[in-house]
């Protein structure tokens, strides 16, 4: 619930730092700091520390014996799962989507954009049931299907042109490749923590590969000295922004390895809400019929999805005796 808050902040602001900036240098150098952020958090929690820690023998060889054992139980921990699917999820998740989401973004509107992100879990849900075998109840799927209408409705709705969303039809298939990107890139991440890997591990490899994807993208097209001449205020925001997405990737990586990943991605729905609010207020987003009636289905899906959790819960509690 807390990465959905974020999330929904996430966009509106994102619009107005992308539209004065190069969308490949925005997301190349937000994703670079977090990528290093959360190689630093990982590195704590495995215990990279040169201590000798409690616990070790009173004699040299005990010592010795206790860090070396130590040192290799802490290999062992970046071996839980191959290097390929951590790859995957910084290619796929934190370079070529991020790439195509802002590019669309500076393209459409960001009520727009945040409600065709947020078909994410119709493409999870069918991810997740085919790739990790996830169940998902009926009422779950529909839910989506509510929610899925609910943001077709707004998808559809006509809206003027404006210096801010010159392009609404492209924008718009970019925003929803990245989002068959990302349901993808999920999927992946969900089975890497299910084998038990660190969720530190994976926004890593998620944020700092992804960024050598996206300078390797800044080098090709040619944009390196869009990347030397930024200003102070640019810089600012690029800051500002970076400090949203560690927010959000780290809650969001947190939530996807307790709960599944087809629910949790639901949930998400509610963040679509709360962009289309701050979007209006903030930028005087045109809002129509259409849009409001597609809000309203997102919320009563993500209701229905959120009552299904409950009911689970609960059958959990009678059948272990609380």
């Amino acid at each position: 619930m807390i990465a959905a808050v974020i999330s929904g902040f996430a966009i509106p602001v994102n619009k107005m730092f992308v539209v004065g900036i190069d969308a490949t240098v925005f997301t190349a150098v937000r994703a670079l700091i977090i990528g290093l952020v959360f190689l630093l958090l990982a590195g704590f929690q495995s215990g990279f520390s040169f201590g000798s820690g409690p616990g070790s023998g009173s004699g040299p060889g005990s010592s010795l014996s206790s860090k070396i054992s130590s040192k290799a139980n802490k290999l062992k921990q970046f071996k839980r799962v191959p290097w390929k699917y951590l790859i995957a999820i910084g290619v796929i998740g934190g370079g070529l989507a991020f790439l195509m989401f802002f590019t669309g973004l500076q393209l459409t509107t960001g009520g727009r954009a945040a409600f065709l992100h947020k078909t994410l879990p119709i493409y999870a849900g069918i991810f997740a049931a085919l790739f990790l075998k996830e169940r998902v109840p009926r009422k779950h799927w529909f839910a989506l299907v509510v929610m899925l209408v609910g943001a077709f409705l707004i998808y559809f709705a006509s809206i003027p042109l404006s210096a801010w969303w010159a392009n609404p039809g492209l924008g718009d298939l970019l925003v929803i490749g990245a989002t068959i990107l990302w349901a993808a890139e999920n999927t992946i991440a969900r089975k890497v923590m299910k084998r038990g890997e660190s969720n530190l591990v994976v926004s890593f490899s998620r944020m700092f590969i992804g960024a050598v994807v996206l300078f390797g993208a800044i080098v090709l097209l040619g944009k390196v000295d869009v990347l030397l001449t930024l200003s102070g205020q640019q810089l600012s925001n690029l800051f500002v922004s970076t400090a949203i997405l560690f927010g959000y990737v780290f809650f969001w990586y947190w939530s996807i390895k307790h709960i599944n990943l087809s629910k949790a991605t639901a949930l998400l729905l509610l963040a679509p809400v709360i962009s289309l609010a701050v979007g209006v207020w903030w930028f005087n987003e045109p809002f129509p019929l259409m849009q409001m009636a597609g809000s309203m289905l997102i919320l009563v899906g993500a209701w229905i999805v959120i009552k299904i959790k409950g009911s689970e819960k609960a059958v959990q509690r009678l059948e272990s005796g609380a």
